[in-house]
């Protein structure tokens, strides 16, 4: 059975709310009962005052703490910066306002609302029961509470919600500062400057973008200006020079977090999956607050590339970290039961935070693939689907997208009923897609251009038919020359997609390490409906080189290659045909 630890909690909270957000596009009685079950469970182990930390309720935490007695610390709020209370009711918050979203039942939203009441007062006011009567006036050490409690405002129109979510990101690296290394430094937590001080992306990767995630919703509904001049600096020094080709981030062990920039390894790359998705969230955000296509495509890059790759294509197994290279010569078997990098995606990790991130994540995508403008709409995220929404103005807007996307770059949307005066049409042109084109009812537009929205405004009527063009050519990419790891190395990305070489495809016995590629070489794509799930492979030739196995070093005057005819496949769907060695950048020669 699992061990109980500081966010256990938080896992259940998280699958309750994809299974929530699933009911709202499909209604499935036993399901519903069975979360009812749950919360009834929750609101029971809720104390009268609202405190709800099972760790401490149930005494737990005094025979499986870390951190040699202060990872759960000793009584409630003693140990704010590791314990994870904060960080599990944030997602408690997140998963009540699903399930009242997707039911109108508010039972649990009950809870959540009790407990954030509760957290105002021992937090901000001061509770005889807690920090011998003191606010304890400190941040979470792990963030999400932020951005919940601006989620629970949305939902509930209370103001003390938001307010409370201000108040955590202002003290910030104010009141309390840590002061130790590794997890326990201030960096770790975001906690060495106050946040609008902040402009680059630091620490522990999956807590800097909960973070980030909450000061732009935050800074959205209170008009802070200053938190989006922070995160508008952080983001691009994250995008820029921390983040991986597959939209991976966090990539140094230890902290799971960031390191100096261009410090992105492959063999050892971390990328959490947790890390991973929540960078789609805080673009998404970004997004919301600037409207600049250039968030879209990271959500994009993440969603196809290092968000997919955490789960297994028949969606049973699981990676914690996500490594732009497997060599198996080095990484044979778990280095112990709490290792959760593994060769293999496994069917549960102990430490279990990705999988329900992943659940509530594609449960919730769907609602990131439009937004609206102050007269019309903007398509974000391309795929089959059908919106049925209102304006800005409640005017109806009805429509359906049909396409082959992301395997085929046509895509076809077809106006089904809109209002008879004038509104635009924003259309995110990605930027890897020069060459685009637009039409409209068959007449082309002009001013198409990668990385940017294009906007159409007209009358529209039902029947007009948008249809856009994209190129989906084969790229060979070369990282930035400061990330050495990479250096006279390319990956393969066609469309939204990065591809990988895994060893299933090479000659048996051959080292994925002696793999090369020549830089002129010709490839091609290949649509397979019926491998893996059905995925668009690159075919082409690559070098093998010769591996006599006698020592490190080797004296050669000209490497011997052999050409060897094989696939590449989308770097979300290897590791689902057993054990395999793989790797995005492969050696190139020109």
């Amino acid at each position: 059975l699992p061990k109980p630890h500081r966010f256990q909690s938080s896992d259940l909270y998280k699958v309750m709310e994809g299974a929530a957000l699933l009911l709202m596009e499909n209604p499935n009685p036993g399901l519903e009962s069975r979360i009812d079950s749950i919360v009834d469970i929750i609101a029971r182990a809720q104390k009268k005052d609202g405190y709800l930390y099972v760790a401490h309720t149930t005494g737990v935490s005094k025979d499986h703490d870390h951190f040699n007695g202060r990872g759960m610390g000793d009584k409630p709020y003693s140990f704010v910066f590791h314990s994870h209370e904060l960080y599990n009711m944030g997602h408690m918050y997140e998963g009540a306002i699903a399930y009242y979203r997707a039911t109108g039942k508010d039972k649990w939203l009950k809870v959540a609302e009790k407990n954030a009441q509760h957290i105002n007062k021992v937090f901000f006011e001061g509770d005889p029961n807690y920090n011998d009567g003191k606010p304890v006036n400190q941040a979470p050490g792990h963030q999400e509470l932020e951005l919940a409690l601006a989620k629970l405002y949305r939902v509930t129109g209370n103001e003390l919600y938001l307010d409370m979510a201000k108040k955590f990101l202002d003290i910030r690296g104010v009141t309390y500062v840590p002061e130790g290394k590794g997890v326990l430094s201030a960096a770790y937590a975001q906690q060495h400057k106050p946040v609008t001080a902040q402009r680059e992306a630091v620490g522990h990767s999956v807590r800097a973008m909960y973070l980030y995630s909450g000061m732009a919703d935050v800074g959205a509904l209170k008009g802070v200006d200053d938190y989006n001049q922070a995160l508008t600096s952080i983001w691009s020094n994250l995008v820029n020079t921390k983040m991986s080709i597959t939209g991976g981030v966090g990539a140094i062990h230890g902290i799971e977090g960031f390191g100096p920039e261009y410090v992105l390894p492959n063999k050892e790359a971390y990328n959490e999956t947790c890390a991973n998705l929540c960078n789609a969230m805080f673009s998404y955000r970004m997004l919301g607050v600037n409207g600049q296509s250039k968030y879209a495509d990271i959500i994009e890059l993440v969603l196809l590339n290092s968000g997919l790759s955490g789960i297994s294509i028949e969606g049973k197994d699981y990676f914690y970290a996500n490594p732009l290279r497997m060599v198996h010569n080095t990484r044979k078997y778990k280095a112990h039961e709490n290792d959760t990098e593994t060769p293999e995606r496994e069917p549960y990790l102990e430490c279990f935070c990705c999988p329900p991130n992943l659940v509530r994540t594609i449960a919730k995508v769907s609602k990131w693939a439009y937004s609206l403008s102050k007269n019309g709409f903007a398509v974000n995220l391309y795929g089959g689907n059908v919106l049925n929404t209102k304006l800005a103005d409640s005017s109806t807007l009805k429509l359906t997208q049909t396409t082959q996307y992301p395997w085929n770059g046509a895509v076809n949307i077809r106006i089904d009923e809109c209002k008879s005066t004038a509104f635009e049409a924003l259309l995110r042109i990605p930027d890897w897609a020069s060459g685009t084109t637009v039409s409209v009812n068959g007449e082309n537009i002009e001013g198409v251009k990668a990385g940017q929205f294009l906007t159409i405004e007209r009358i529209w009527k039902a029947g007009d038919i948008i249809l856009i063009e994209m190129p989906m050519d084969i790229h060979l990419v070369e990282g930035h020359p400061r990330i050495e790891e990479v250096r006279n190395q390319v990956a393969i990305k066609r469309g939204p997609f990065v591809y990988c070489i895994e060893t299933p495809d090479l000659p048996e016995g051959a080292n994925i390490l002696d793999v090369y590629i020549d830089g002129n070489e010709e490839l091609t794509a290949k649509h397979q409906a019926d491998f893996l799930g059905g995925i668009t492979t690159i075919e082409g030739n690559l070098l093998i080189r010769s591996n006599d196995g006698n020592g490190m070093y080797r004296t050669v005057s000209k490497p011997n290659f052999e050409s060897y005819k094989t696939q590449f496949v989308p770097y979300f769907a290897w590791s689902n045909r057993g054990l395999a060695e793989m790797t995005v950048f492969v050696p190139v020669i020109w």
